[in-house]
């Protein structure tokens, strides 16, 4: 490409800038919600804190050493092909079906539109494995999955968006196969990270810990929705699940020799580690993906490297629990907020028919009730206040202000009551509202219950999902 003598230095420089926005150089920006980098920009997986504070609570030691590490509670990330088969998950032969925390019902069988070839799960009790389908923008995240007689089984399916944030919400609390309800691929070392000549790697790390670390009150935080399910009788330590661990930033690096745990400890003092799990006598266990046979702190002879467990043993003493930030930032590098005014209201049963011949059915891919073909309206009612699962950081507030808004189709429409418990009298009622309707109130009851109730509409088909926010 030639240039004239004439054109000034400042021209020719906004001209390359120019060239560089426009990708001519080849030089491209980081693509996120992607198989090697899931979620979204905004995700707290992809994003840095701005200058954190610290809770000055220190792992404590466990039974073994500190670990980085892959195998039997890691998971395998597997990719899907547009031309792979259908797979069909069963329930364990001896259970009720595959456990669906979505619905909160067992399941005979969860069908996946994409069954990848090679699929192996991790070999501990978890069994976890990962499955993501760029074509849909879906992880699919298992729980105790196993090959038995050529037949897939699970105990658990949950599943949640590659472009989301990789944390649930209130209204699907349960996303994936982490006791914190993020899928157990959110955040470890993935094989293609190991050796890019990076210094560090480009997301927040996953961590678990021990019962002496993790609290039992509260047993999780923002951004989790869940915890294990003995947390609050077992626990014994300060660290609740969904909490961010960082090394703080006069952690002096230097003292760490072994190269690829100064990668991890530099990671740590930039995005941190999120707890999403609880192990079984390790003090803190950062994972890798499976399949990923570089990655090792052994010898040659399967013996620890004392270096390195003596160093693990100096990121334990350092980790500490960030307390607040200033500020995110982003993928991109570019400030943000991230929400916590997520959606309430779960389209989930149990119905129970109130008019009408056929109950329609929750879809957890649709987050919607579904209606097929009517000839008069179905009425449905939803009594057991399960269309609300109560997260402890987003409980409604009495006196608060809460807008609901309806997305249907066909002429679905729906009521909201909300029930005081004390006295047993419902405290509100909604309007009943159709697509793109909306209603805002204030919260009426502190310790509450909610009974929904759907109207179909009359033809082919409808459905109906709904939004509960902070207006």
């Amino acid at each position: 490409m030639y240039f004239s003598k004439s054109i000034p230095r400042s021209k020719l420089i906004v001209f390359w800038v120019g060239l560089l926005s426009l990708n001519i150089t080849g030089v491209s920006a980081k693509e996120f919600g992607t198989y090697a980098t899931p979620f979204s920009v905004n995700s707290l997986w992809n994003s840095k804190p701005v200058n954190p504070k610290f809770k000055e609570f220190q792992i404590p030691t466990s039974i073994y050493y500190p670990a980085i590490q892959q195998g039997k509670y890691s998971t395998g990330v597997f990719q899907t092909k547009s031309s792979d088969p259908e797979g069909t998950i069963y329930g364990y032969p001896d259970k009720k079906g595959v456990w669906d925390p979505d619905s909160e019902v067992f399941k005979p069988f969860i069908k996946i539109p994409h069954w990848p070839s090679g699929v192996v799960p991790a070999e501990g009790s978890d069994g976890h494995a990962d499955v993501v389908d760029e074509s849909l923008g879906i992880i699919h995240s298992f729980w105790q999955l196993k090959l038995i007689n050529g037949k897939w089984v699970a105990a658990q399916y949950a599943w949640t968006k590659l472009n989301g944030t990789g944390w649930s919400d209130p209204a699907h609390y349960f996303q994936g196969a982490r006791a914190a309800a993020v899928p157990s691929s959110a955040g470890i070392i993935r094989q293609h990270e190991m050796d890019d000549g990076k210094e560090i790697y480009e997301h927040a790390l996953a961590i678990s810990l021990a019962h002496n670390a993790l609290s039992k009150n509260p047993t999780y935080v923002f951004p989790a929705t869940s915890a294990d399910s003995d947390a609050d009788k077992t626990n014994s330590g300060d660290i609740p699940e969904g909490a961010l661990l960082m090394l703080p930033p006069d952690f002096d690096i230097s003292r760490i020799k072994t190269p690829k745990l100064i990668k991890v400890a530099k990671t740590l003092k930039t995005y941190g580690a999120y707890v999403v799990d609880r192990n079984v006598g390790t003090p803190f266990v950062v994972y890798v993906e499976n399949g990923s046979n570089v990655y090792s702190l052994k010898k040659a002879n399967l013996l620890w490297d004392s270096q390195a467990a003596s160093e693990l043993h100096l990121i334990r003493e350092g980790l500490r629990q960030v307390s607040t930030a200033e500020g995110w930032l982003n993928g991109n590098g570019e400030r943000f907020t991230p929400d916590k005014n997520l959606n309430l209201l779960s389209m989930r049963g149990p119905w129970r028919l109130v008019s009408g011949n056929t109950l329609g059915e929750f879809s957890t891919a649709d987050q919607a009730v579904n209606f097929g073909k009517t000839a008069s309206p179905v009425v449905q009612e939803n009594i057991s206040g399960r269309s609300m699962q109560i997260v402890n950081w987003a409980k409604p507030k009495l006196g608060d202000s809460y807008k609901l808004t309806i997305k249907s189709s066909g002429g679905a429409k729906l009521t909201l009551k909300i029930v005081d418990k004390t006295s047993k009298k419902i405290v509100f009622q909604s309007k009943e509202l159709g697509n793109g309707e909306s209603e805002i109130f204030t919260w009426p009851a502190d310790d509450f219950s909610t009974i929904l109730t759907i109207t179909s509409g009359v033809g082919d088909s409808s459905s109906l999902s709904a939004e509960l926010l902070k207006p």
